[in-house]
């Protein structure tokens, strides 16, 4: 007993040093600096008996005499309504903490990847080789089901066209990452395909990621024909820093319905040979330790991520927050109480506030 009290005492001074909540047999506490002045209880009950010590003997010839004018006590009584008002001194003092229930952190350990997926949006991605939709809305499909199916994994998202732009930092909020990959749209960056300058800014997120496996999905359907980096250096840079990069091309072989002007009535499409670097792609995969894929129908795209969620597991820590639920209503409760036991003997025994 007295090791559990040195103990939690200890805790409660280093959660008041660092204002953190302090636990105590499944309950926490959001202030727990007003747990230390528990100590008035007992200073309190010290003082008071102090007060009430007997005083020295006087010497009366007469016993009658004293006992006459010997005022009368009740020491059980006078016991009783002070232990009510410290009672309600120590409920108050624990409802001034804010006690709660339920927060706690859970720590787990599982298999997560930190990933970065870099998107093509430039025009070619409305091309409509994967009818009924084009390669965007298949894309944008298939890398949500992609994000759907992570538990621990941080998740980036890069669009990129003509230059690229980070929509989305790592990170595990699922939600906002969905919300993003849905509003990609082509037109948002300069057009182009700027394949370099899409791993050099996907990379920049993921060069001091903590976690051991840092993987880049490139996904892209043209060549590369904008920016200032070169795909090579950019791709051996990104291997420097651990990354391996999983590149996809997108889009059927032949000829395809490319979307070339925009009319009155909307985009204007015709159909034109449609051109992927594979040879880079697959160069680009070789130097970072990844592997090219290519994505000619939505069913294949599928089959990519299902096969990519396959590699690159490494144990992560993971960290759960559960909401908690104040308490402190019930120490409040309780101290009011007490208040009213104490006004209730005080009136019935006839005790002067004191």
């Amino acid at each position: 007993m007295i090791a559990w009290g040195t103990e939690w005492m200890r805790q409660a001074l280093g959660a008041l040093g660092q204002g953190a909540a302090l636990p105590l047999g499944g309950v926490t506490f959001g202030a727990p600096a007003f747990l230390v002045l528990v100590l008035l209880v007992p200073l309190l009950r010290w003082g008071r008996r102090r007060r009430a010590a007997p005083l020295p003997a006087l010497p009366y010839s007469r016993l009658p005499l004293l006992a006459a004018g010997a005022p009368p006590s009740s020491p059980r009584w006078w016991w009783r309504h002070e232990w009510w008002r410290h009672l309600a001194l120590l409920a108050f003092i624990v409802a001034a903490s804010l006690p709660r229930t339920g927060a706690r952190m859970a720590r787990a350990s599982s298999e997560g990847i930190d990933i970065t997926l870099a998107v093509d949006i430039s025009s070619s991605m409305l091309a409509e080789d994967f009818q009924p939709r084009n390669r965007l809305e298949v894309a944008k499909e298939q890398v949500r089901r992609f994000v759907l199916g992570r538990q621990s994994d941080r998740v980036s998202l890069v669009a990129f066209s003509g230059e690229a732009l980070t929509q989305v930092p790592l990170t595990t909020d699922y939600p906002v990452l969905l919300a993003a990959i849905d509003n990609l749209q082509a037109g948002q960056l300069a057009d182009g395909t700027a394949i370099g300058t899409a791993i050099a800014t996907a990379a920049n997120r993921l060069r001091s990621a903590p976690g051991r496996s840092r993987v880049m999905v490139l996904l892209t359907d043209g060549e590369n024909n904008r920016g200032a980096i070169d795909p090579r250096t950019a791709a051996q840079a990104a291997a420097a820093f651990g990354i391996r990069i999983y590149t996809i091309g997108v889009g059927s072989e032949g000829m395809a319905p490319v979307p070339v002007s925009r009319g009155l009535f909307g985009l204007r499409y015709e159909n034109r040979p449609v051109k992927i670097d594979e040879p880079l792609l697959t160069e680009i995969a070789s130097a970072t330790g990844g592997r090219y894929f290519r994505a000619r129908d939505a069913r294949a795209l599928e089959a990519i991520y299902a096969q990519i969620n396959r590699l690159e597991r490494s144990a992560v820590a993971t960290t759960t927050w559960v909401r908690h639920t104040e308490q402190y209503h019930w120490p409040l409760a309780v101290g009011l109480l007490a208040l009213g036991c104490e006004a209730a003997v005080r009136r019935r025994r006839g005790v002067l506030p004191g």
